[in-house]
C-alpha cells in the first residue's frame, strides 16, 4: 500500500529501534522544497543552493550535498529507519541512476511552494515540474524492473511532502502580486486548492491506499473530503510534529540544544545560502547545540527528533 506523508523528526537510538520494525515499505519518494531537497537545486540555474561548506560538515564524507543542513534532512533518517539507504539521492544528481532511484528518490526543490508563482520568484523548479520528473521516474522504473515490480514499488512506497512555507516567507509576504489578489485567508484556501490537486494528481497515477498528510488547519477540512471523494485512500492528518518543532523552540534545554534564539551558521540571524559561508568567522564550532542550522533550516539533530517523531506516527499507521 502507498503512503504519502508530509514529513518531519528522538534520537539515534529510537532510530534504531525503529529500524528493526519490518515495514512493507520499498521506497521513499520525495517531494517539496528546501527542508527535503537533497540536492536537485544544484543541477539548476538558482541563487539558492546550499553545495558549499560550512553546508554538510556534518554529513557523511564532510561535504556539502546540495541539502540545507549541517548534516542530513528528514527524508534520510526515515529511510534509514525503514531498512533502506542512509540517504536519499537527489533526481537530478548525474551521480545516481535509476537501479539507485528504486529504493528511493527526492524530486524536492529549495525553495518551491504549492503555488507555481513561488518556484518564480528564485527559479526553482515548480510542483508541477516535480511531478512531471515523477512521471519520468515511473516509466525508467518500469524499463528498469517490469512492469510488476515496478508497481509493486510505486504502490507500497512511502511518499512524503514537504511544501507551504515558501509560499507565505517567499512569496505573499514579500512579492505583492498576491497580496493585491488575495486576503491571506483567501490565500490559504488558494493553496488548499493546490495541495487537492497535487494529491488527486498523484492518487491517479497510481497511489492510491493511504495517504497522509500535515499541512496545517485548514487541511484538516481537505483532508476529510478527499477521505470520502477517493476511493481506496485513507488520510491521516496530524500537527504533532509542528507542535513538537514548537516545543523545542520554546524548550530547547529540554531536548539536548542550548540555543535557539540564533542559528549556527554565520552572525545567526538571517543568513543561508550563499550568506552561510565557511570564511563567517562567526559560524558555531558544535551545531548540535543548536536548533537552527541556518535562519531557516534546521540543523542535523533537530531533524532527527522531528524525524523520529514521525517515524513513530507512521508506526501506528502501519498496525
Amino acid at each position: 500500500m502507498a503512503y504519502l506523508y508530509t514529513p518531519w523528526l528522538l534520537l539515534t537510538q529510537i532510530l534504531l529501534q525503529v529500524a528493526k520494525y519490518e515495514a512493507e515499505v520499498p521506497a521513499i519518494i520525495v517531494f517539496g522544497d528546501s527542508s527535503v531537497d537533497s540536492g536537485n537545486n544544484n543541477r539548476i540555474s538558482t541563487p539558492l543552493k546550499s553545495n558549499f561548506k560550512p553546508y554538510g560538515r556534518d554529513f557523511a564524507g564532510g561535504q556539502p550535498t546540495g541539502r540545507f543542513s549541517n548534516g542530513r534532512v528528514p527524508p534520510d533518517f526515515i529511510s534509514e529507519a525503514f531498512g533502506l539507504k542512509p540517504s536519499v539521492p537527489a533526481y537530478l544528481d548525474p551521480k545516481y541512476g535509476i537501479s539507485d532511484f528504486a529504493t528511493g528518490v527526492c524530486f524536492a526543490s529549495a525553495g518551491t511552494g504549492y503555488d507555481t508563482a513561488t518556484s518564480d520568484v528564485l527559479n526553482v523548479i515548480p510542483l508541477w515540474k516535480e511531478v512531471e520528473y515523477y512521471k519520468e521516474y515511473q516509466n525508467k522504473l518500469r524499463a528498469y524492473l517490469g512492469e510488476a515490480k515496478a508497481k509493486k514499488i510505486l504502490t507500497e512506497a512511502l511518499y512524503l511532502i514537504s511544501l507551504g512555507t515558501n509560499d507565505f516567507l517567499e512569496n505573499y509576504y514579500t512579492i505583492p502580486t498576491r497580496q493585491m489578489e488575495f486576503t491571506v485567508q483567501q490565500y490559504e484556501d488558494f493553496l488548499i486548492g493546490l495541495s487537492e490537486n497535487f494529491i488527486r494528481e498523484i492518487y491517479s497515477l497510481g497511489e492510491h491506499n493511504n495517504v497522509a498528510v500535515e499541512f496545517n488547519g485548514k487541511l484538516s477540512n481537505m483532508v476529510a473530503k478527499l477521505n470520502q471523494g477517493l476511493p481506496g485512500l485513507r488520510i491521516l492528518f496530524t500537527d504533532k510534529i509542528y507542535q513538537l518543532f514548537y516545543q523545542i523552540i520554546k524548550r530547547p534545554s529540554s531536548y539536548g540544544f542550548d540555543v535557539t534564539e540564533v542559528a549556527c551558521c554565520a552572525t545567526g540571524t538571517f543568513e543561508m545560502s550563499y550568506l552561510c559561508n565557511e570564511n563567517n568567522p562567526y559560524t558555531c564550532k558544535d551545531a548540535n547545540k543548536y536548533v537552527f542550522w541556518d535562519a531557516f533550516h534546521p540543523t542535523d539533530k533537530t531533524n532527527k527528533i522531528l524525524a523520529a517523531s514521525l517515524i513513530g506516527i507512521l508506526r501506528e499507521t502501519f498496525k
